[in-house]
């Protein structure tokens, strides 16, 4: 009872093979059937003219209807950092419509200017610049600045604090 016949055998490896092959093929990862051949959230931005460094390091996935635009971006959780004299904040899951040189209906990103958190509602990229909106007025900054990703907590600038960091502790 605990051994199937030789011809069973035969028979169960002949049918299971060409399924083990199809689930494996190149063919159907050309349809979509491969979720490793999904690029990442970075290179979805690229696909759509933005520089990765829109986006902080901590991606965790995203989903995208390329019909209609709608996506929406995974953090491992919400993100500050600063940037120049501007604090951001990305909250755990970041929503909105992208299209080429344009997020709009933006939702989960803000920014902390003077002593307020503003929503940015839309970035837009014109040439070599991108333009982040919160609405009443926005602000340009050249496309270079993005060519990193920020991290969490340090932003483009952690060699810096790791260091101050290690020498407050070393006292």
């Amino acid at each position: 009872m605990g051994s199937i016949p030789l011809s069973k055998s035969l028979l169960l490896i002949a049918f299971l093979w060409p399924i083990t092959f199809l689930s494996t093929s190149p063919i159907l990862s050309a349809f979509g059937y491969d979720d490793n051949l999904k690029p990442s959230a970075y290179e979805m931005l690229e696909e759509y003219n933005f520089p990765v460094g829109i986006l902080p390091v901590g991606v965790t996935g995203y989903e995208l209807n390329r019909e209609t635009g709608e996506f929406s971006v995974y953090l491992n959780g919400t993100c500050k950092f600063p940037v120049e004299s501007y604090t951001l904040e990305y909250k755990s899951t970041i929503s909105g419509i992208v299209s080429k040189g344009r997020l709009s209906n933006l939702k989960g990103v803000k920014v902390f200017v003077i002593l307020l958190w503003i929503n940015i509602v839309e970035v837009t990229r014109e040439d070599d610049e991108l333009y982040f909106s919160v609405g009443i007025t926005s602000a340009s900054f050249p496309v270079d600045n993005f060519e990193e990703r920020p991290q969490c907590g340090c932003g483009l600038d952690c060699a810096n604090k790791l260091i101050k960091h290690h020498r407050i502790s070393s006292y």
